[in-house]
């Protein structure tokens, strides 16, 4: 089982986008391909608005899907911006594009624009011509041979005309090209990938550069599996450690969005790679809607997470004598109120030396199994002394419990009655097993499955 998981822990989602202009029907198909097919794994909330990113699956082949639709073209200040920083970035990004055109307006010059950018970028791409209601309406698709292409596939996302031919092809190149995170070759199963995480201007390059200048030990820079992105390989009292350099995420939009977009890309593919987050907040600011979308992202992708409460050298002095700092901090970040808060400044150097030592031990907990016998013996206890609630007139019996994954924390229980068990008792037995064992800085999923009765 262990050798499974590392295995499954190198290998990533391909990643597609949708793009073309505004209006073409690009979040109609972004919805249709994740919103009826019942093997959606995650929606996973994007920084900027909601469900623009989303895992889905087809054929038991699973990828990413990104929408990057919602400009207006007309806006002055967006366009070009519009095709050149969205877009652009989405392609960079993206293994596979699917580029969307609007079989009822036809060729458009906004359209040419994105053809050529999408040439440019030499990317694989599969041509849709969009609200095609019916047969007899394929021939509006012929005008964008103008646009010098031969080959699409017309569908009508709104009516669902097509979308499995549409998704036959997506796997078939999904298959074609063979992604795998790239791995050096020092790396083993004890090297500890750590990713910075946070929004612009909260002191990420300024951490990182530190981290470097202090320790000045590193062995090889290595190619991240994104743009822009760069892995570096150092070692630190004898560790072995990956920091993931989240270049896009700090780099600052010149579209004054709250968050830019491809820095939501770029956030997302370096906490599936990584096993520690690092996600950094701004003291004097505080945790910010921002954050908690962030914190959502880390939480959902089951990674470890340790909060760093940044520029405590600028903080106001009713922040700095607030004695309950942590726990606000912790009451606003609830998705990872799991996490541990060390307060630093990235700048001055307080408080960055305490963060490796916090690393090693939350990763011992992200990655620790434990035993099936400790297991049965504290799921028997708990159901004992505080026994799930009646339902319906019967009794819920708790049969066993193992330990499925490490990397996150996975425990299968096995129940006679996995709908009469609420909530609040799930997250009961959550808080058990963290107090039970040491959890810190991790996130465990807890899976239940039914059972009569198993020995």
């Amino acid at each position: 089982m262990e050798n499974a998981l590392e295995h499954e822990q190198s290998i990533r989602k391909p990643l597609v986008a949708i793009v073309g202009r505004p209006n073409v029907g690009k979040s109609t198909l972004f919805n249709r391909l994740i919103g009826e097919r019942k093997s959606i794994v995650e929606d996973v909330p994007g920084v900027t608005r909601d469900r623009i990113y989303a895992d889905t699956e087809w054929d038991g082949i699973g990828f990413s899907l990104i929408d990057t639709g919602g400009f207006n073209p007309e806006d002055e200040e967006l366009y070009p911006s519009l095709i050149k920083e969205q877009i652009q970035s989405a392609i960079e990004e993206s293994d596979l594009i699917l580029f969307v055109l609007d079989g009822k307006e036809g060729a458009m010059p906004h359209d040419l624009d994105v053809t050529r950018l999408l040439r440019k970028m030499r990317k694989q791409v599969i041509y849709i011509v969009n609200k095609i209601d019916h047969k007899k309406h394929e021939i509006a698709g012929l005008e964008f041979h103008s646009l010098g292409i031969n080959k699409y596939i017309h569908v009508s996302a709104l009516q669902g005309r097509n979308i499995n031919t549409l998704l036959d092809n997506v796997i078939s190149f999904i298959k074609m090209l063979d992604i795998k995170v790239e791995v050096d070759a020092e790396e083993n199963e004890d090297t500890i990938r750590i990713a910075v995480l946070g929004k612009p201007n909260v002191g990420k390059s300024t951490l990182i550069n530190r981290f470097l200048g202090e320790d000045r030990l590193i062995t090889s820079p290595l190619p991240g599996t994104t743009r822009d992105t760069i892995d570096i390989h150092f070692r630190r009292d004898g560790k072995e450690y990956i920091l993931i350099d989240t270049a896009g995420v700090r780099r600052k939009s010149r579209i004054n969005f709250p968050v830019e977009r491809h820095s939501v890309f770029r956030a997302i593919r370096a906490i599936e790679r990584a096993d520690v987050v690092l996600l950094m907040i701004e003291a004097e600011a505080g945790p910010t809607h921002q954050d908690s979308r962030l914190a959502r992202l880390v939480a959902d992708k089951g990674r470890a997470c340790i909060v760093l409460l940044n520029k405590w050298d600028l903080a106001p002095s009713n922040v700095v004598e607030e004695p309950n700092v942590v726990e606000i901090l912790k009451d606003n970040l609830t998705a990872v109120d799991f996490a541990p808060v060390l307060i630093i400044s990235a700048l001055t150097g307080r408080g960055v030396h305490k963060i490796f030592d916090k690393v090693d031990n939350v990763f011992r907990n992200f990655s620790q199994r434990i035993p099936t016998k400790k297991l049965n013996y504290f799921l028997q206890k708990t159901a004992r002394t505080s026994p799930p609630p009646i339902y319906k007139g019967r009794e819920i019996k708790f049969y066993y419990v193992s330990q499925s994954l490490t990397k996150q924390p996975t425990f299968v229980i096995f129940t006679n009655k996995i709908e009469g068990i609420p909530t609040n008792y799930k997250r009961f037995l959550e808080n058990q097993l963290r107090q039970e064992f040491d959890f810190e800085g991790t996130s465990i999923k807890l899976i239940f499955k039914s059972a009569r009765k198993k020995d």
